[in-house]
């Protein structure tokens, strides 16, 4: 290959702009892809179609370019979009890090990743640019190189004011270049040229992170390159409130099949749109998919583990035989029409084998399928009223469209879900809190806790949700957790002890409801076996499972660190192996045998008031 000039010195950089880009290496020739752009994007990320282009963000130093493109990142990615951020720091880092900030080496700069964008564009990645780019004419440039490629380029003026961005001064730097530090800063003694026709423009003094990526996704769905049901919107099974009259009306002239408690929890748990995106129980199609794939399958992989079925007798199955609707009736209530149902048989023991891996009887969740209906009822559900059990909680039951609204309400940008059915500790706790840090430490500025124990049917032996919700309080009460970062609700799923199987349904509904990272325990959704008390599931297994389950990819699992009483330090520790001789495992059965006990654990295992709430419930055990 030949070279031009002295190969000695330096290549002098020319401004102007006809140099821009210019061929200087001869004898070089493009070698053209066998693969097409069109079959590179059947195998690129999840969803299939190519959807290779740049959104290159311009704007001032501090305007809030990489907190937008990180943030539209990680939206892409979990949404099955694959992408990847080019930052300017970063970039200067390594493949420019020979350059400096004159104007000749601000123009080799960002014609350098121009160039790397559009590669990762054709790649069939939505790259995303966060650089400064001050020249119009070079992000012009920018523009041309994809649009020879015919590859889409979207630019966006990230717009905040001079004096909000040297208010923001995150790294410093407008400090610097008041007091003369720093030469040819953007802004101050350099200038910025605005961008005069940009895709769009971003008010990021007056929008936040989470309204800008909004802004960001809507611009990417009118262009085709995001799918517009990658947003999963929370379907909601309530009948409107102006059809409300005629529904009600309706139902009363429909026949009718009575349901129990734990069917109620599943029509709430329908109605609210934690298991988007049903249409109401099962269908057999569904119900199929469910047991044997644990997901959906029509419309793309979405993970559905557990079923969600309407068991009903053979009594009922034929007389409501030919009915092209329903009405479920509750305590006496009618609660909601079940529309076009579809009657097929109830193959328990093959539905126990495949969901808890056992068909022992004795577990105390098979024995309520075992003693169901020999047939279940899928159709589509219209709910007629939102569901509330007036016992003092219904103010915590949050649905996942209030839950969403709560965290943006809060400005949230991570969300961390902890599912629970037993009382929190100081370990629990720990655990949180660490999860809390490192979510800081990644670069995130408001994460948000979901303190979310289930609400549904639990087994006799569990701590009823009255006595954990009055503990969780507790909880917050001694500051053990931040109640400002922290939302306390209500899950509404009854709970089936299925292990693996049911800690993906807990996963995916706390993702409906907008979180994006979840903490997953030992042995989740875990029992004793009822014939042998071993563990009924492998400890790890639920964890390992969630790391690998199709259709999560919109949350981070988060794995539990083993935590135990660190007798030296006094308090709940992360558990070193190294220091065995240090650590008190103090078990559930342990604990609760000393708070029935009316005995004290070591300091700083439980925060005090949580405890006496403990003690209280097993003493009230005893009087009645």
């Amino acid at each position: 290959m030949e070279t031009c000039g002295n190969s000695h010195k330096k290549q002098k950089l020319s401004n102007a702009a006809e140099s821009w880009g210019k061929q200087r290496a001869t004898n070089v020739t493009y070698q053209a892809h066998h693969v097409s752009r069109n079959k590179r994007g059947q195998v690129v990320g999840t969803r299939g179609g190519f959807r290779g282009c740049t959104v290159w963000l311009t704007g001032l130093s501090g305007a809030g370019k990489t907190t937008v493109s990180m943030a539209l990142e990680e939206y892409l990615v979990c949404h099955g979009i694959p992408c990847y951020t080019l930052d300017g720091d970063n970039i200067r880092q390594g493949l420019n890090k020979n350059l400096g900030f004159s104007p000749q080496d601000r123009e080799e700069n960002i014609r350098r990743i121009a160039e790397v964008a559009r590669l990762f564009a054709d790649a069939g990645l939505v790259c995303i640019a966060s650089f400064i780019s001050p020249y119009s004419r070079d992000r012009l440039n920018a523009r041309k190189i994809h649009e020879a490629a015919g590859l889409p380029f979207f630019e966006v003026f990230v717009d905040a004011p001079l004096d909000v961005c040297e208010q923001r001064d995150v790294k410093g730097l407008y400090k610097r270049a008041r007091a003369g530090e720093i030469r040819g800063f953007t802004g101050i003694d350099s200038e910025y040229e605005k961008p005069e026709a940009p895709e769009l423009v971003l008010k990021t003094d007056s929008c936040s992170v989470n309204e800008s990526i909004q802004q960001l996704i809507d611009l990417l769905q009118e262009r085709d390159i995001v799918p517009v049901d990658a947003s999963y919107e929370v379907k909601e099974l309530y009948v409107q409130e102006n059809k409300l009259d005629l529904a009600k009306a309706d139902a009363e002239t429909l026949p009718a099949v009575q349901i129990g408690k734990v069917d109620m929890q599943w029509v709430q748990v329908l109605a609210e749109g934690w298991a988007t995106p049903l249409n109401g129980f099962m269908r057999e199609r569904e119900y199929l998919q469910c047991l044997h794939f644990d997901c959906l399958l029509d419309g793309g992989v979405i993970n559905l583990s557990v079923p969600v079925v309407l068991p009903v007798s053979t009594a009922d199955k034929e007389r409501l035989d030919g009915a092209t609707a329903m009405a479920l009736v509750y305590e006496g209530r009618r609660v909601a029409i079940l529309r076009n149902p579809e009657f097929y048989e109830h193959r328990k023991e093959e539905r126990c084998a495949r969901q808890w891996g056992t068909t022992c009887k004795d577990h105390p969740y098979i024995k309520m399928v075992m003693e169901s209906g020999d047939w279940l009822v899928g159709g589509d559900l219209q709910v007629l009223d939102r569901i509330c059990w007036n016992d003092g909680l219904d103010q915590y039951r949050l649905t996942p469209t209030e839950l969403k609204q709560k965290f943006k309400e809060m400005n949230a940008d991570a969300v961390f879900a902890f599912q629970l059915r037993n009382p929190v500790h100081n370990g629990h706790a720990l655990l949180m809190q660490d999860t809390h840090k490192r979510l800081i430490e990644r670069g995130y500025r408001r994460p948000v806790l979901l303190l979310h124990p289930l609400g549904g049917w639990t087994k006799d032996d569990d701590v009823p949700l009255p006595w954990r919700m009055k503990q969780h309080a507790a909880v917050l009460e001694e500051g053990v957790l931040k109640p400002d970062s922290t939302i306390v609700a209500i899950f509404p799923s009854p709970m089936m002890y299925a292990g693996p199987t049911e800690v993906q349904w807990h996963c995916r509904a706390r993702m409906v409801a907008g979180a994006n990272f979840y903490i997953v325990g030992r042995d989740p959704a875990g029992m004793p076996h009822p014939d042998t008390g071993k563990d009924l599931y492998e400890p790890t297994h639920g964890a390992k499972v969630l790391t690998m389950a199709p259709g999560l990819i919109t949350l981070e699992i988060v794995p539990f660190k083993v935590a135990a009483y660190n007798k030296v330090k006094r308090a709940m520790d992360f558990y070193d192996s190294k220091n065995h001789q240090d650590y008190d495992f103090i078990s559930g059965t342990r604990m609760r045998k000393m708070a029935r006990e009316g005995e004290n654990p070591p300091d700083g295992f439980m925060a005090p008031k949580a405890w006496a709430v403990l003690k209280e419930y097993y003493k009230s055990l005893e009087k009645a």
